[in-house]
Formats: structure tokens, C-alpha cells, sequence
């Protein structure tokens, strides 16, 4: 991939865009239509949905100096727990949290749209949960805030004070690994 390449996150999330931003890189968006659909295990899952996020990106710009970034995230405690449905669907999953581990996963697709070369890896954090009342959880769900998040819950907002340990990249929790970005961007000839 040239110097001269640009870089298109294939994604809606503000996080995304956030940490995107915040390793100094230049990009601009194209949002994927995709059908999401759960794999056999939580990393297959989030890999696939990333691979399918950057594929129908780099079809809008076939044969362009680009370079698509794709990812997905999903929350894992026995079950995939993805974005909650409606308020009671967020109650559950963070009930199924409270007071547990879990895992959260999140699939980075690095694509060349010109040559289709491609660079996928899920990445794993395990997250701690402190055990949490009926009361604590209908106030959380009340904010909005767990609506639009993988697992009902956003590490960076309200939900922080949920959380007493954490064991790998934080920033996977919010949705883009910024450690495996960098390593798979580097991979495809991007210089940062």
C-alpha cells in the first residue's frame, strides 16, 4: 500500500471514531449495510462480521489507493451478548453480569481495497463486574446509555464504576483495540 493511501473506517461508532482519531491517524467513513449474524464461537463471530464490514466497503471503492478498517465487538458470558433489543433485553444482560467475568471480543479487518490483501485477528479482554442490585441496574438502563452497546454497558461512561478489574487492552472493551490496529495497519504498509 503506497504513502499516498487513505484510510476509510467502515464503521458508525463515535468510539471507534474516537480512538481512530486519538492515534493521530486521518480517515474518513463509510458506514457498511451488512446482515450481522452470530459464528460458532465469539472470536469467529466478531472476525466475520468485520471481514463482512470491510467487503462491502471496499466494493464502493474497487481499485482505489484505500485502506478499509473494519471491527465488530461483542460481549461473551456464556452467551454473545450483543446490543440489547429494548431496555429489559439490557436488564438481563447486565443482571448475566453482575458480580462475574466476562470476556469481550472485538474482530479488526485491515483490507487493501486496490489488491483485496487482507489482515484480520480478534482480539480478548476479560472484564470483572461487581455484583450489582436490581435498583443499580433499572437507574443504569434509565440513562440510555446501554441501549446501542455491546453487553448493555460502555467501560468509558457511567458503567466504569461497575467495573473493578480488567485483563488486557482496555480500549478492546470500547471497541477498537488500538494495539492490534496499529499492528495490522503497519502490516499493510501504513506508516504512523
Amino acid at each position: 500500500m503506497s504513502g499516498e493511501s487513505r484510510i476509510i473506517l467502515a464503521s458508525q461508532s463515535p468510539r471507534r471514531r474516537e480512538l481512530l482519531a486519538a492515534m493521530g491517524i486521518s480517515f474518513t467513513i463509510d458506514v457498511p449495510d451488512i446482515v450481522e449474524r452470530d459464528a460458532a464461537t465469539p472470536a469467529e463471530t466478531v472476525c466475520g462480521l468485520a471481514l463482512q464490514k470491510a467487503q462491502a466497503v471496499a466494493l464502493r471503492h474497487p481499485g482505489e489507493q484505500a485502506l478499509i478498517l473494519a471491527a465488530d465487538t461483542v460481549v461473551y458470558c456464556g452467551q454473545i451478548l450483543g446490543k440489547p433489543k429494548d431496555r429489559e433485553d439490557a436488564r438481563r444482560m447486565l443482571s448475566l453480569l453482575s458480580g462475574r467475568w466476562h470476556e469481550v471480543y472485538t474482530g479488526v479487518c485491515a483490507m487493501d481495497a486496490a489488491s483485496g490483501l487482507q489482515e484480520v485477528r480478534a482480539e480478548c479482554t476479560r472484564v470483572h463486574f461487581v455484583p450489582l442490585s436490581e435498583p443499580e441496574i433499572g437507574r443504569y438502563v434509565d440513562t440510555g446509555e446501554p441501549i446501542d452497546k455491546a453487553g448493555a454497558y460502555a467501560i468509558q461512561g457511567r458503567a466504569g464504576m461497575f467495573i473493578d478489574r480488567v485483563e488486557g487492552s482496555a480500549s478492546n472493551v470500547i471497541g477498537l483495540p488500538m494495539a492490534t490496529v496499529r499492528e495490522l495497519l503497519t502490516r499493510l504498509g501504513v506508516t504512523l
